[in-house]
């Protein structure tokens, strides 16, 4: 198979966890962006990534059918993966696949790869990180060798921030080099709109109430509980409210401490919604008290639309948030500097309009789509010159 030359569109498949998540999204709006400057894109995953409508142009959806044998206990999704890269690779001479998240997608491509390699096809994959494959599930000992083969083996590796890359060559012992190539945003879609605000806004919050909000998936790891303290105690000293957006197995303790702590009738359990962009502008302040976080693409999508967030001094956030900025950063589990400093916030309209003016500076400085994009496409450009090479 010959690869594409520079001059013309890429034809790029890409894998991901199509649920509710940060690497999910990224993946989603990354193919969403490249097929806006036409290129051909190629979802292959188990089911409809969640932000995709199915209307966008020149995308194209793989479902990878799991076969149900009573003597499998646990259908080899890994192996019907590999299977259906391979296939769509083959029918729809795809360049590249770019897989997110390394388990079990990079060992999955992989197999894809050698599976049409014994046909004279070469097809290079890229494996970008996201955080928990690496933090999490890839040091479990049961998953750290094939994590790191997983790596190794790829033609391509990118991670989110430079966090995580010195975090994987450090727990994986991977001497590689590891493109750092941060999330994105579409600025353009991510932004306050006065009109839509002044419509939405009521909804959620009555005249001379502060609004504040929280967007996961609702996992421990999202420390869900200290989103609800703080905000409590920011109600008890102000009249406000909270927004919860997303879904996950800590919504039911979410839902109980709110009840315990009297604030049950100030929040709004919304769920998983598709149209953050339109939630995020209606707010004044985001809570993202995470244990870890790679990057927080939360945290960027809402100061993209002025909304700067009181965070946590984790893993890669430091590299989106400057302290005292565009955001405030605490230790984990500081509940009561949080709290005092989001009270502190609201007081104080003047300082939070200047911080939410400059986190959207940073957004679309540092984090907007046409820059990020831009570098994925001359990553791919790098990675298939050098397969040419070496094939």
């Amino acid at each position: 198979m010959s690869l594409a030359s520079d001059a013309r569109p890429l034809r790029i498949g890409i894998t991901c966890y199509p649920t509710y998540g940060g690497s999910g999204v990224v993946a989603t709006e990354l193919g969403i962006e490249l097929a806006a400057r036409g290129h051909e894109v190629h979802f292959i995953t188990s089911s409809p990534p969640f932000r995709l409508t199915g209307r966008e142009s020149r995308i194209h959806f793989h479902q990878v059918e799991l076969f149900h044998y009573p003597l499998f206990e646990h259908p080899p999704y890994d192996l019907a993966l590999a299977t259906r890269m391979a296939e769509v690779a083959e029918f729809y001479s795809l360049d590249l696949l770019h897989v997110h998240y390394a388990i079990p997608h990079s060992v999955s491509a992989y197999l894809a790869k050698q599976m049409l390699a014994a046909k004279g096809i070469h097809l290079p994959f890229i494996t970008t990180l996201h955080g928990t494959d690496i933090t999490l599930v890839g040091l479990d000992r049961s998953y750290l060798p094939i994590t790191k083969f997983g790596i190794d083996q790829s033609d391509g590796v990118t991670a989110i921030s430079s966090y995580l890359r010195d975090r994987t060559h450090q727990a994986f012992k991977v001497e590689r080099e590891i493109e750092v190539i941060r999330n994105f945003v579409n600025c353009d879609v991510y932004v306050a709109r006065p009109a839509l605000v002044a419509e939405m806004r009521p909804r959620y919050a009555g005249p001379g109430e502060t609004l504040l909000v929280h967007l996961s998936n609702f996992r421990p790891v999202k420390r869900i509980a200290d989103v609800v303290k703080v905000f409590a105690k920011v109600a008890e000293a102000r009249p406000s409210r909270l927004m919860l957006i997303g879904d996950g197995p800590d919504r039911s303790t979410a839902e109980y401490l709110a009840r315990q702590l009297g604030v049950s009738d100030r929040i709004h359990f919304l769920g998983k919604q598709d149209n953050v962009n339109e939630l995020l502008p209606v707010a004044d302040l985001m809570l993202m008290p995470s244990e870890m976080e790679s990057f927080g693409l939360a945290a960027l999508e809402a100061m993209a639309c002025r909304v700067p967030a009181i965070a946590t001094r984790v893993g890669g956030v430091s590299e989106l948030i400057d302290d005292g900025v565009n955001g405030l950063l605490f230790e984990v589990g500081d509940i009561d500097g949080m709290a005092q400093a989001a009270i502190s916030l609201l007081n104080d309209p003047a300082r939070i309009e200047q911080m939410g003016a400059a986190a959207r500076r940073t957004a679309q400085n540092h984090f907007c789509a046409t820059t990020i994009i831009a570098k994925y496409e001359a990553y791919y450009r790098r990675i298939l010159g050098t397969a040419t090479k070496s094939s």
